[in-house]
């Protein structure tokens, strides 16, 4: 294997950090020793690094960063960040002046006091598929989405960062813990609770609050820049929120999530109009599925209690794409559902489709027959309490 020399890859050099302090760079974390002084060899891309000064889920203080394509040259050098510990803060912050200063340094750290990207892997295969586990987490997000969510040129984003709309809901934060130069999180405006045009009534407001398409359309619209594919920003910031969930615990990240999720899977009429980008949004979910167990304290609980609002979602989305398309139609949406069905169903024990009993013979052990009914599975076909009433409303 090549030995990389300090002007040959793109390096994070974290300056003062006190010892032991748990860092993480992407969704790798470990507990820092004195000798170390950053990461080196760090792929092109996104990637996002933050520091706690316990292990436990206590404030997490990160940042995101882009490393480049282009390959260095002799006139521009990889790419070099560099933070410093501020002991007052208890986080990193940038470097501002002169930072290329810090390259001199790289010589004498390179073999002892910077840790390659990927550490843990030891032939180049490994590293290749950590790599692009990664690539394929952040896929979608822009420059323009970072900044936008952090509210800073920084990038920057803590465990108590949070949205104006999920502030009051979150437990025990106060501004003693969270921090006064805490900045708000931008979010895309999703409402779930108004999902048509303003001044819609009668059929149209209710079939838009059954199909939320008009509503996704309305926040695709909102953030599309020129050039951007169509929803683009939404499938950026359902990878960005997820990752703030896994790595610094971000529970107003978290409601972004579940509001992005519950916009597009309560969607019918788009689903034939932009089927393709259907079956890219469920491949987004079905891989953060997959990684949904390296959250410390379960936040992305997928057992039959803690799932029940991603489950019954999924069911619904399902049972639209039998009545959206036809049999040899929604191909590529429908195979994109099965793999995401599949993951679910050998991992979890989740059956998404509506072939189930709620009623039956149970044979007891002295051979009486009795009929029972399972009440917990009236949710699953909308009866009892969970069944559909019609109400009548008087004219105003």
């Amino acid at each position: 294997m090549a030995t990389f020399q300090p002007t040959s890859t793109p390096t994070a050099l974290l300056l003062s950090l006190p010892s032991p302090i748990l860092c993480s760079i992407d969704l790798l974390s470990f507990t820092t020793t004195p000798q170390f002084y950053g990461i080196k060899a760090i792929p092109p891309g996104y990637h996002f690094i933050f520091t706690s000064e316990t292990t436990s889920l206590s404030i997490r203080d990160g940042f995101w960063f882009d490393i480049p394509t282009t390959l260095p040259t002799s006139t521009s050098p990889p790419p070099l960040i560099v933070r410093k510990w501020d002991p007052s803060t208890g986080s990193l912050h940038p470097v501002v002046e002169n930072p290329e200063s810090c390259r001199s340094q790289l010589a004498a750290l390179w073999e002892r006091g910077l840790t390659p990207y990927r550490q843990s892997a030891s032939e180049e295969a490994e590293v290749e598929e950590e790599r692009g586990d990664w690539a394929k987490l952040t896929e979608h997000i822009t420059p323009r989405l970072l900044s936008h969510l952090s509210q800073n040129e920084e990038w920057k984003i803590t465990s108590g960062s949070c949205a104006e709309e999920d502030r009051d809901e979150i437990p025990g934060l106060t501004a003693a813990e969270v921090g006064e130069e805490e900045r708000e999180l931008g979010v895309l405006g999703i409402d779930l609770k108004r999902t048509w045009r303003e001044g819609a009534v009668g059929r149209e407001r209710t079939e838009a609050a059954t199909d939320r398409s008009w509503a996704l359309g309305v926040v695709v619209e909102r953030w599309r820049e020129e050039g951007e594919g169509w929803g683009d920003v939404v499938l950026g910031q359902m990878e960005a929120t997820f990752l703030m969930v896994l790595t610094v615990a971000s529970y107003s990240c978290l409601e972004e999530w579940k509001r992005i999720v519950g916009l597009v899977l309560t969607c019918k009429r788009a689903v034939r109009e932009r089927e393709g980008w259907f079956a890219t949004f469920l491949g987004v979910l079905r891989r953060q599925m997959e990684r949904c167990e390296d959250v410390e304290g379960g936040l992305f609980d997928l057992s039959d209690e803690g799932g029940g609002l991603l489950k019954g979602l999924l069911k619904r989305f399902k049972r639209t794409l039998g009545q959206v398309f036809g049999e040899r139609e929604g191909e590529d949406v429908k195979e994109e559902m099965e793999a995401l069905e599949a993951f679910l169903k050998g991992g979890y024990g989740w059956e998404l489709g509506d072939e189930f009993v709620r009623r039956g013979l149970l044979e007891l052990e002295d051979g009486e027959r009795v009929e029972v009914e399972m009440e917990e599975m009236e949710g699953e076909d909308e009866r009892g309490e969970y069944a559909p009433v019609v109400v009548d409303l008087d004219d105003p």
